[in-house]
């Protein structure tokens, strides 16, 4: 008598544990300003900060803003803290929607962003000799964001 092979499936190790909901992005762009440190009502610090980027083609062209907060502690908040406007970045983020009421009663959502991890791509392009030197963070040069 021969026996069928059925294929494997792969299995979790404990069938009894739930599993677990996971909702993440991941955005490159570049920072709007500086992050800026913050308490919270609860009285926890933490650092804000709004990544720009952008899409579309010519005329087409418009740039989305995310809002992150950050939990870090020690030296990885203080390197944060440090990194100037302009500044291009990888960021990893738990991502939650949450529901609230305005000032009008009238129910919205938001996105609520969590820093998992960041890496910088690269700093903000500065001319020396150029005082007063501006731009968007969406447009600095050579990020590939405001620009075609």
């Amino acid at each position: 008598m021969r026996q069928r092979i059925l294929p494997t499936f792969s299995r979790r190790a404990f069938s009894t544990t739930p599993r677990a909901s996971l909702a993440r992005m991941s955005i490159i762009g570049r920072l709007a300003a500086e992050p800026e440190a913050v308490q919270a009502s609860t009285g926890r610090e933490m650092v804000r900060y709004a990544l720009g980027t952008s899409y579309g083609r010519g005329d087409n062209k418009s740039v989305s803003w995310f809002s992150i907060t950050s939990f870090d502690e020690g030296p990885r908040r203080d390197y944060l803290l440090g990194l100037p406007k302009g500044t291009l970045m990888h960021v990893d983020a738990e991502a939650r929607m949450s529901t609230y009421e305005n000032a009008e009663g009238i129910k919205q959502s938001r996105l609520n962003l969590t820093q998992r991890n960041i890496e910088v791509l690269s700093r903000p392009y500065r001319p020396e000799n150029q005082e007063g030197y501006e731009t968007s963070a969406a447009e600095e040069p050579s990020s590939g964001i405001g620009h075609s």
